[in-house]
């Protein structure tokens, strides 16, 4: 059998469903989840050839993955490709996702949307054909995903990956609904798996409403991201701690110490003269020190996310008014989401990190 199952979660997708089985067939067996549709899904999937995997009500996306990964363990498959059921994904695209997993094999493919430009560039793939809203949203999911990760990945949101087998065995996720993607990005990356992500084609039916629903999924997925950021914000202080209180400790007091022997050699005798060679290479130290540490990946890490942290209060406002400022053509919401939610610059930060052998905490 093949090294990899297709799993593909649906719910009420009898109009899409059938065409996407028979192109993802040409790349490998495939599993649809029905999640307790109430149409035609799950007969139109069985018709076009996709093997089945029926839940009595439905569970969320979250649980519908659950039992694809069952379904691919108990099958001994070395990996799971997933996209959604909705027709938003090019089943033509799976062998450049399997391709790119064979070259990473511990990795968490992801299938970025978004392009690879400036950020925010509405020209590039992905920007000129995902509705505007979900557009600001995954934006600011994604940079906390990426800052929370140590990885800088565009396209957060898509559903279109490659999982691997280290990861299904390792994490097999607790969260529901949305939130479960999320979830496994992180849990990838907490175990030391790469997260790697290669371009997709970005599909849109203007006719067809996603399955995300802002209220409901986004509330979910912004407590999740709040829960791991105030972990992270933690370790963060405790990481800064530390470095203000080593130097004054083991042999790093023993080695500061020495130095400013060296540094005040020949002023013993003067009091006055001594204090002031101290103070000068308490003040030379001390600029030294703030100047490596303000332009260190971790501090710009966490210069980044606090900004970005401290402004969620007004990103919720301007998401209320968005609402009635829409209404007569004024958009203060995508600028303000562009400015301080820019994945780029978080972006740079993270790969200087990991050049210089270093992930966040």
């Amino acid at each position: 059998m093949a090294d990899h199952l297709i799993v593909i979660p649906v719910f009420n997708e009898a109009a899409t469903i059938e065409g996407l089985v028979i192109r993802a067939r040409a790349h490998g067996t495939v599993v649809v989840v029905d999640d307790g549709s109430s149409d035609a899904s799950a007969a139109v999937a069985a018709r076009a050839g996709a093997e089945l995997v029926r839940l009595p009500r439905q569970r969320g996306k979250g649980e519908a993955l659950r039992r694809g990964f069952d379904a691919a363990l108990a099958r001994g498959a070395e990996r799971v490709v997933t996209l959604d059921g909705d027709g938003q994904h090019d089943p033509d695209e799976i062998p450049r996702l399997l391709e790119v997993s064979l070259g990473h094999p511990d990795a968490l493919v992801v299938g970025g949307r978004l392009g690879h430009g400036p950020d925010g560039n509405p020209d590039e793939p992905g920007y000129c054909v995902i509705p505007r809203e979900r557009l600001n949203a995954m934006r600011v999911a994604g940079f906390f995903i990426d800052w929370l990760t140590g990885y800088a990945l565009r396209d957060t949101q898509s559903g279109f990956r490659v999982y691997p087998l280290p990861l299904l065995t390792a994490a097999r996720g607790r969260r529901g609904g949305f939130v479960f993607e999320t979830e496994m990005l992180l849990r990838a990356a907490a175990l030391g798996l790469p997260l790697v992500e290669t371009p997709v084609t970005a599909v849109h039916h203007a006719n067809r409403r996603s399955r995300f629903r802002p209220l409901r999924d986004g509330i979910a997925v912004t407590a999740f991201l709040t829960a791991k950021g105030a972990w992270r914000w933690v370790c963060d202080f405790a990481m800064v701690l530390s470095a203000l209180v080593r130097p004054f400790l083991g042999e790093r007091r023993k080695t500061r110490h020495r130095e400013v022997m060296a540094a005040t050699a020949g002023t013993r005798d003067n009091f006055g003269a001594f204090m002031l060679a101290v103070a000068a290479f308490a003040l030379a130290r001390t600029e030294d020190t703030w100047v490596r540490w303000w332009h260190d990946p971790r501090a710009i890490q966490i210069r980044e996310a606090g900004l970005a942290t401290a402004a969620l209060p007004l990103l919720v406002v301007l998401a209320l008014a968005q609402g009635v400022l829409g209404r007569v053509g004024r958009d203060p919401l995508t600028p303000f989401i562009r400015r301080v939610y820019a994945q780029d610059r978080i972006a740079r930060a993270l790969r200087s990190s990991h050049v210089r052998g270093r992930t966040p905490s």
